[in-house]
């Protein structure tokens, strides 16, 4: 054999995908930790410790949630679920339950009813593990002065007893858009659009460039500008990869229509918490369902609609 034909025969000669020259570079990374244990002072990590650190980098090395398969899909999710063990000493079940046939989901917010108690806010916060450092909320309740609908002159931060005289509250949160801005601006394909209308992020594939957050006409993108914090004892243990899983700093997150419960055939938190009936969630394309009796029997508008972004979050009265 020539020297050509040795040197055409080697490993790194011959061509490979993107999924095998991962998992090539993983086993490296593999074997040169292991190599360095022996000699550096990894060698007194304890085996968590070291079971940690792998699972780690072989979290960097995965690709983009919509191009894994199923196979790779488990994988990830086993190793997330046995990392929030090893961080935060929690168990957790993390799910990718997909868009469920013939369900495109809708919300319809009564403005007659909400009296500004928030405790959909606060209900949000629990579901979704939202970080209590920064007191991130994906909804906001804002307090209005009758006659008219100005967020600009709008309080979103008041701490009185509320209903207030001569007020009037409404929320926003994600609007869930039929053309959303924030996926067309996305340089990474991060964010994007599922069959059921939700509109979610792939946390690991975020860079944080907030690109989407300045596209979003609806206010409703957080950015991590830290480590989340959320107490072990109050992290909610039933999670979806792309939903209410934990974040990290640097990337942006928001409101999936609590993926996790509507994908199981739940309401969304905020719609559960509400003592007065305000909020209503459904399927759109069930004409039995209380979203479509809402939009055939109220007069329902919507948030800057001459943008054409096509929100499926309407607003009513009674």
């Amino acid at each position: 054999m020539s020297g050509a034909d040795r040197e055409a025969n080697t490993p790194l000669a011959k061509p490979v995908d993107r999924r095998k020259a991962l998992e090539m570079l993983a086993g490296g990374l593999a074997a040169a930790s292991q190599l360095a244990s022996t000699c550096s002072p990894l060698s007194s990590a304890t085996p968590e410790e070291r079971e940690r650190r792998l699972l780690e980098w072989e979290e960097r090395l995965k690709g983009n949630f919509r191009l894994m398969t199923d196979e790779e899909k488990a994988e990830t999710i086993e190793r997330l679920e046995r990392l929030a063990k090893l961080r935060r000493g929690v168990d957790v079940s993390i799910s990718a339950t997909e868009a469920q046939p013939g369900v495109l989901f809708g919300y319809a917010f009564n403005i007659s009813k909400c009296l500004g108690y928030r405790e959909c806010v606060a209900a949000c916060i629990r579901e979704n593990n939202q970080d209590r450092k920064s007191n991130m909320q994906y909804i906001r309740i804002f307090e209005m002065e009758q006659g008219e609908i100005d967020f600009l002159r709008a309080d979103a931060t008041f701490e009185h007893e509320v209903p207030a005289d001569g007020h009037f509250y409404i929320g926003t949160q994600c609007f869930q858009c039929a053309n959303p801005p924030c996926v067309e601006v996305c340089p990474v394909q991060a964010t994007w659009q599922e069959p059921d209308g939700i509109v979610v992020i792939d946390y690991d594939w975020c860079i944080g460039c907030r690109y989407c957050m300045a596209a979003c006409p609806y206010w409703a993108r957080r950015f991590n500008w830290s480590e989340p914090e959320v107490p072990a004892e109050e992290i909610n243990p039933v999670q979806h990869y792309l939903g209410n899983r934990l974040r990290k700093k640097g990337v942006v997150e928001k409101c999936t229509f609590c993926i996790q419960r509507t994908r199981a055939g739940r309401l969304p938190a905020c719609v559960e918490a509400c003592p007065t009936g305000a909020r209503v969630f459904g399927n759109l394309l069930d004409p039995d369902s209380e979203i479509r009796w809402v939009l055939e029997h109220k007069r329902v508008f919507r948030l800057k609609e001459e943008l054409g972004t096509e929100p499926r979050f309407w607003y009513f009265m009674d």
